[in-house]
């Protein structure tokens, strides 16, 4: 059994209005593509490049306006999706860098709460970003099982490993990769690392330019990238597959010889 799927990119602003309009004619693109899942970046919803900025009149909960827009999109349109962006939590006055995930019914069936954040390169997103617990979301879709994580978690090989050990087969990542010397490199050889050593397929979707490289792909558990959206904002699509990963596991099976196990305490 095969699939379609897609990674959608743009570069979100503080304009949460015009990062609403702007996902939901990416997922219109990728429906009448015959996509059955599109994937949206990290802070999809809101983005601000100033890291003293106060955000918390921009933050939402999960029934608030974003939240709400993608998943009737999804509904209207028959396609599942997942997508990044900023929740209101209750007990800390800093927020949640979040994805959630929607059926092709617009049925919430997960959320994902970053869990490493990205105090580097002279960054500090824990100054208004609470860490979370690890809690693996997956959901199962063409007959793979498909796990979330968020942008800096892609340099934890760990954190995939944790998901796969919770059953998925493909890795789902919305990510916000700021630009820099090296940057775009990281970023292209962590997500082929990440598909080769777990024999899974990466699905990495990342906001565009100027302040972040772009570059979404599909990855197959080889490691080759099937399908890349380059620089512009855009869509990249491509067929994913469980009999595929099925062979690559057969030619190179790691995961079960692998003699150690990881833990998220």
């Amino acid at each position: 059994m095969s699939i379609r799927i897609g990674v959608a990119q743009f570069g979100a602003t503080t304009d949460k209005q015009a990062n609403l309009a702007t996902a939901t004619e990416l997922i219109e693109r990728a429906a009448a593509d015959g996509l059955e899942l599109v994937v949206v970046p990290e802070n999809a919803m809101y983005s601000n490049p100033d890291p003293n900025a106060d955000i918390s009149g921009a933050v939402e909960t999960l029934d608030g306006p974003f939240v709400t827009g993608v998943r009737e999109a999804a509904k209207r349109l028959g396609i599942a999706v997942v997508a990044g962006m900023t929740e209101r939590l209750q007990d800390d006055h800093r927020a949640s860098n979040t994805v959630i995930a929607a059926d092709a019914r617009g049925e919430l069936v997960g959320v994902y709460r970053k869990v490493h954040l990205y105090d580097a390169f002279g960054y500090r997103e824990s100054d208004r970003i609470r860490p979370a617990d690890f809690a693996p979301l997956t959901f199962e879709l063409g007959g793979l099982t498909f796990g979330v994580m968020t942008c800096y978690d892609l340099r934890f090989p760990e954190m995939a490993r944790l998901l796969v050990d919770a059953g998925a087969n493909a890795i789902v990542v919305p990510a916000a990769w700021a630009v820099g010397p090296s940057k775009e490199d990281h970023w292209t050889t962590l997500a082929r690392a990440r598909a080769i050593e777990n024999t899974s397929y990466l699905v990495v979707s990342g906001q565009t330019g100027p302040r972040c490289t772009g570059q979404s792909m599909i990855i197959d558990p080889m490691g080759v990238i099937v399908a890349s959206a380059g620089e512009a904002p855009g869509i990249a699509s491509g067929v994913v597959s469980a009999d595929r990963v099925d062979q690559v596991c057969a030619k190179n099976p790691s995961l079960a010889n692998r003699r150690f196990s990881v833990s998220a305490s």
